[in-house]
């Protein structure tokens, strides 16, 4: 009988193999981190322009259905057939309350038309000056002269969406 001798080889991975994986998956991690970083960036700034843009219908539909009702005048009483019909507007047709007041907004009837106009599943916001009342906002509303600002706090980047109450227009600024 014959008896074989194998010599058992040996298992497992050199130090050299574990080190070149190692340098590859870190060349691999340098190129992609600050991509999964600016994706974050990039969802923040999709945010704000979607909501902006879901303002921006909420504008054209009142003023719309403002103008089809065939108003000419201010209506403190609410455009009907909008919404819950409790959206006031001016005399040109343009949304400045959900409680009757017509002229320029504050904060309290910048909250009004954000939540008239955009209706269910809308962004939390919060006035200014009420902050730390609505910790979980993601916007806060300000109101200089004829316009509601409306400033995105998540990424503390000072982004905002203005309305102008004195001609329907909106302006989004991101930072």
């Amino acid at each position: 009988m014959k008896r074989e001798n194998r010599t058992q080889k040996q298992q497992g991975f050199t130090l050299i193999e574990l080190v070149v994986v190692i340098a590859i998956l870190a060349i691999l991690a340098a190129f992609a981190l600050p991509r999964f970083a600016q994706l974050s960036e990039q969802a923040h700034q999709a945010s704000i322009q979607g909501t902006a843009g879901a303002l921006s219908a909420g504008v054209a539909l009142v003023k719309a259905q403002w103008v089809s009702n065939g108003t000419t005048t201010a209506d403190n009483d609410g455009v009907e057939g909008f919404g819950d019909g409790d959206v006031s507007v001016n005399g040109n047709g343009w949304a400045t309350s959900t409680d009757g007041t017509v002229g320029n907004p504050n904060q309290e009837r910048c909250l009004q038309i954000w939540n008239g106009l955009l209706q269910a599943n809308a962004p939390i916001v919060a006035q200014n000056s009420n902050a730390a009342a609505v910790p979980d906002a993601e916007y806060l509303a300000t109101a200089p002269g004829s316009t509601c600002v409306y400033t995105y706090q998540p990424d503390n980047q000072g982004s905002t969406i203005t309305y102008d109450t004195a001609d329907g227009s909106i302006l989004t600024d991101i930072n």
